[in-house]
C-alpha cells in the first residue's frame, strides 16, 4: 500500500509561506560578514597608502580631514542602506539635504539681517526647521512609494528632480552663506581629538543599528525587504512600513543637511551631486543587500570610511577625480564577485527526495 501526505489546507499553506520568510531572513543575517570584510578592506587600503606616502596621509591634518568628511557622506548612506533594506531606493536623499540646508541657511541670514542676536538664540529652531524639510521630503516619497504604489526607482528620482528645481528656483542658482554659530562651532570643535561631527555620525549610526536590529519596526523593516508576501500574511502593514522608512530615510537626509553647513556655512542647490552614486557604492559594499532584507550599520560605516581614505590615499599620490572613480568601480565590482563566488560556493547541493517504500 503506497503511503501520501494529507493535502494541506489553505490556512497550513499559509503558515508554511509566513515561516519561510521568517527563516529567509534569519538564514541571510550573516554574522557581519558585510562588517568584517570591510573591516579588512579598511586595513589594508590605510596600510598601503601609509606606505607610499606617509608623511602627508599620515598627518594629523590628513586623518582630521578624513573624519571630517566622512560624517555627511556616511549618513546619507545609511539612509539610502535604510532604503534599500525595504528593497527600495531613494535617489533623492541629496536633494533633501540640500534644501535642508538651503531652508536653514536661509532662516539664519533672514533672522541676522534683522537682529543677529535673535538669530543665535533661534538656532535649535532653524535646526529643527530643516530636519522637518527633511521629513517632508521623506513624506513624499513614502506616500508615492506606498500609497500611490511607484516604483521607488522612478518615484524618488521624479522627486529628486523636483527638489533639485526648487532648490534652483529658491536660491537663483547661487550660493547661500550663512549659518548659526552653534552649527559652525560643531564643525570645528573635537571631543578628545576625534572631531565632533564624527562623533555624531557615529551616535546616529548606533542609533540606526539599535532601531534595525532591536525593535519590533526594524524587524518589520527587514521582513518586508526579505519577502513582502510572508511580510502581508505576518499582518504587517506594508504601507505603513514603508511610510515610516521614507519618512526615517528623510530624516537622516535633514541630518546630513545640517552636517553640510556644520561643516562649511554655505548651502546650493547643487552641493555634493557626485553622492548620489557615491552612497549607493558604500551601502552595497557595507553588506547592503540591494533586493532588500539585510543591512549591516556597521558595514556601511566602515565603507564609509574605506572610500574616505581611498580618496584622501589618491589626493595624498596626487592622483585625479577619475582615478578615484575607477578605483570605486573596481572596489565593488571586486568585492561583488568575491561575495557572488563565495555564495555558490557556500549553496549546498540539491538532492532529490528519496522514494517512499511501498507495501
Amino acid at each position: 500500500m503506497k503511503t501520501t501526505r494529507p493535502e494541506q489546507s489553505p490556512l497550513d499553506r499559509l503558515n508554511t509561506t509566513v515561516d519561510a520568510g521568517w527563516g529567509r531572513l534569519i538564514n541571510r543575517v550573516s554574522p557581519q560578514g558585510g562588517a568584517r570584510r570591510m573591516l579588512g578592506l579598511l586595513i589594508m587600503a590605510f596600510a598601503l597608502f601609509s606606505v607610499l606616502n606617509p608623511a602627508v596621509f599620515l598627518s594629523a591634518t590628513n586623518l582630521q580631514n578624513i573624519a571630517l568628511a566622512a560624517p555627511e557622506i556616511g549618513v546619507i548612506a545609511l539612509a539610502m542602506m535604510l532604503a534599500m533594506l525595504t528593497g527600495g531606493i531613494d535617489l533623492s536623499l541629496v536633494s533633501i539635504a540640500n534644501l535642508s540646508a538651503i531652508t536653514m541657511s536661509t532662516l539664519y541670514t533672514t533672522m541676522a539681517a534683522a537682529d543677529p542676536g535673535q538669530a543665535e538664540r533661534l538656532a535649535p529652531v532653524i535646526l529643527l526647521a530643516g530636519l522637518a524639510v527633511g521629513l517632508l521630503g521623506g513624506l513624499i516619497n513614502g506616500l508615492l512609494v506606498s500609497v500611490v504604489g511607484i516604483t521607488p526607482i522612478l518615484a524618488t528620482l521624479g522627486t529628486m528632480q523636483v527638489y533639485n528645481g526648487v532648490a534652483v528656483v529658491w536660491t537663483g542658482g547661487t550660493t547661500l552663506s550663512g549659518s548659526p554659530s552653534a552649527l559652525t562651532n560643531l564643525g570645528i570643535s573635537t571631543v578628545g581629538g576625534i572631531p565632533a561631527l564624527f562623533v555624531v555620525f557615529v551616535v546616529v549610526a548606533v542609533a540606526l543599528g539599535v532601531l534595525v536590529s532591536r525593535t519590533p519596526l526594524g524587524l518589520r523593516i527587514q521582513l518586508q525587504g526579505a519577502n513582502p508576501t510572508a511580510a502581508r500574511y505576518s499582518g504587517i502593514a506594508s504601507r505603513r512600513i514603508l511610510l515610516s522608512t521614507y519618512v526615517l530615510t528623510g530624516l537622516l537626509g535633514g541630518i546630513a543637511g545640517s552636517l553640510f553647513i556644520a561643516r562649511n556655512p554655505i548651502a546650493s542647490a547643487d552641493y555634493g551631486a557626485s553622492y548620489v552614486l557615491l552612497v549607493i557604492v558604500i551601502a552595497v559594499l557595507g553588506g547592503t543587500d540591494p533586493k532588500g532584507g539585510f543591512a549591516s550599520v556597521l558595514g556601511v560605516v566602515l565603507a564609509t570610511l574605506t572610500l574616505q581614505i581611498v580618496a584622501s590615499g589618491f589626493t595624498a599620490m596626487r592622483l585625479s577625480a577619475y582615478e578615484y572613480g575607477i578605483a570605486q568601480g573596481l572596489i565593488l565590482v571586486v568585492v561583488m564577485a568575491y561575495d557572488e563566488v563565495r555564495r555558490r560556493w557556500a549553496r549546498p547541493v540539491s538532492r532529490r527526495p528519496a522514494r517512499r517504500a511501498s507495501s
